[in-house]
């Protein structure tokens, strides 16, 4: 039996901003990057500041994770808040310019970091921005789930995900096993991207061969 679920939009959608502000309103995410030997890292930090489409923080001069900045200056973001919407974010880190005026602002923004380094130890924190990268919005709080993907700065979009081709038969095996059930009928089937898990179920299943990865 072929489960049939509405799929309205009634989903406002997102835009950038305001997933660099959600990141902002979890505050503790985790932050990935890789050491010398090229094995992954991660570690919760704080999101410092939420500024249009940019995305600030800070780590201090002795820590490994201020050496894995600046030996690769990249580094991935993932965050999640209690309504199960979850926002990922990786590009390239800058280190910025004018490092007291940086500190001072975020020292004020986020007055607990007082407690942590109180007085002139503030400066052994330096500042960095992320404003090009990748950003994906992923709601796991609603049936069926919802995404969008979106770009800053100077990023070239990316295509992720699954596309049913010209090859399709038609025979719908796509459709019943998909676990949204985010496959409406058509010449050929299609799979609606604004709700797929990208799990891939629809590709292993279908008989002809027609479903195929969108970054191949």
């Amino acid at each position: 039996m072929v489960r049939i679920w509405a799929v309205t939009k009634e989903d406002k959608g997102m835009t950038a901003e305001e997933c660099i502000k959600l990141l902002r309103e979890i505050k503790d995410v985790a932050f990935a990057t890789v050491d010398k030997e090229g094995h992954p890292q991660v570690r919760i930090i704080d999101v410092m500041i939420a500024e249009g489409e940019k995305l600030y923080f800070c780590t201090e001069r002795g820590k490994d994770f201020y050496r894995q900045l600046m030996a690769n200056e990249y580094t991935a973001i993932t965050g999640m808040n209690k309504e199960f919407q979850m926002v990922r974010l990786s590009g390239p880190v800058k280190k910025l310019s004018d490092q007291k005026m940086w500190i001072d602002r975020i020292f004020e923004e986020n007055p607990m970091m007082n407690d942590v380094y109180p007085g002139e130890s503030r400066y052994i924190s330096e500042a960095f921005c992320i404003e090009d990268g990748w950003l994906e919005f992923f709601d796991l709080g609603k049936v069926p789930t919802y995404r969008e993907r979106f770009t800053i700065g100077t990023m070239k979009k990316e295509e992720k995900g699954f596309l049913i081709t010209e090859a399709c038969i038609g025979c719908g095996t796509c459709r019943d096993v998909c676990p949204q059930q985010c496959i409406s009928e058509g010449k050929p089937y299609k799979i609606q991207q604004e709700h797929c898990l990208h799990c891939g179920l629809c590709k292993e299943q279908c008989p002809a061969g027609a479903i195929q990865r969108k970054d191949g």
